[in-house]
């Protein structure tokens, strides 16, 4: 009979991401191969483990074990388990790290190639974009300082016409193990830094790195309907791998300025509008202004104060699908401080049909009325 993964981790099927990490890196631990070398039991158990992490620290894959158990994992596609000890450090092995502060259990270290391919490190950009910019998508020119392969030595740090020379210290794996009890601990070969070889004769480029600094010029195509605080990974963009590794990428952080006139509430724009209350009472059209585009908005007869027009689809586009937001024109009702004759004359008139009771008209130092 199967196991249920709550009760191999020893958790309530209540509990949180963070007390299934604790549970599984404290088991973990316990049954961890280096630890119990020789027991096959410690490592079924350990495996066992893995799996039950697996699952329940995906938040997908934990609900559908919720509803279906096991079987509806494997319906779905999902195979839990690992084949081996290898997998389960190739896709935990940083848990162990977090906590030790090492790599924990030499058989992670010693199936990474330090001489290997190395993947170039990610580049963060910070850009600033109008309002107008994000609405309607732009192109922007960007500086970017790199690091880039160094081309008289072709990424190898070692003179022309020399080579890199395997460390002697380590050879060549750029760790150096030391046994501590039940413990295997790996740490970086001081010698070589971890890089498994040394240069005797550095190139006089790039000083032996392999990289060299250089600043270029990137375009960056930033998309309609992007807001403030979006990321956009531009891939490949990011600094050279070394010993045949693929480039990083470029990570773009966008900043969008505020707007003095329109707000955004996630594909809507809102926009704050005048009318006269004479408009208010009899309908009429106005003409707002938004990102230099003109819109007709139709004013209801009887329109109130706080009331609001909504323009279907002229808001944002969206960005991921078809069509855009809507644009609410929110209205606001002005009445005039000041009155010509004939207009004070015109509003007494409607408030006397109104039966309205108005403000008599002051008489002034010769009995005219004011």
């Amino acid at each position: 009979m199967e196991r249920d993964y709550y009760e191999i981790l020893g958790v309530e099927r209540s509990a949180g991401e963070v007390e299934i990490k604790k549970a599984y890196r404290r088991l973990a631990v316990e049954y961890h191969p280096d630890r119990n070398e020789g027991s096959k039991e410690a490592e079924e158990k350990f495996k066992e483990l893995a799996e039950a992490y697996g699952i329940l620290s995906d938040p997908q894959k934990r609900q559908m074990y919720d509803r279906f158990g096991k079987e509806g994992l494997r319906g779905a596609g999902f195979a839990p388990g690992f084949s081996s000890v290898e997998d389960i450090f190739s896709s935990f092995g940083s848990i162990f790290d977090d906590l030790f502060g090492f790599g924990f259990g030499g058989r992670r270290g010693r199936s990474q190639d330090p001489n290997g391919p190395r993947r170039g490190a990610d580049l963060r950009y910070d850009l600033s974009i109008s309002f107008a910019e994000s609405v309607r998508g732009t192109e922007r020119e960007i500086s970017l300082a790199h690091r880039v392969t160094c081309q008289t030595c072709s990424g190898s740090g070692a003179a022309p016409g020399t080579s890199r020379k395997t460390c002697s210290r380590c050879g060549g794996s750029g760790q150096f193990m030391q046994s501590q009890g039940f413990f295997t601990i790996a740490s970086t070969c001081p010698e070589c830094r971890g890089a498994g070889s040394i240069v005797e004769s550095p190139c006089q480029e790039c000083h032996g790195a392999g990289l060299v600094e250089k600043e270029s010029k990137v375009t960056v195509t930033i998309p309609a309907g992007v807001d403030d605080g979006m990321r956009m990974r531009l891939g490949g963009e990011g600094e050279a791998g070394q010993n045949g590794g693929p480039q990083g990428d470029l990570y773009v952080f966008l900043h969008v300025e505020p707007d003095e006139h329109c707000l955004r509430d996630g594909y809507d724009l809102h926009l704050e509008a005048d009318i006269d209350f004479a408009q208010a009472a009899l309908g009429a059209t106005i003409e707002v202004t938004v990102l230099d585009e003109e819109h007709d908005v139709k004013v209801r007869r009887g329109t109130q104060p706080g009331d609001s027009v909504v323009l279907r689809g002229e808001g944002v586009p969206r960005l991921r699908g078809h069509g855009k937001g809507d644009l609410v024109v929110h209205l606001n009702v002005k009445i005039p401080k000041k009155l010509s004759a004939e207009q004070d004359q015109l509003l007494r008139r409607w408030a006397e049909l109104a039966d309205f009771e108005v403000k008599k008209k002051k008489k002034g130092l010769f009995g005219r009325k004011s």
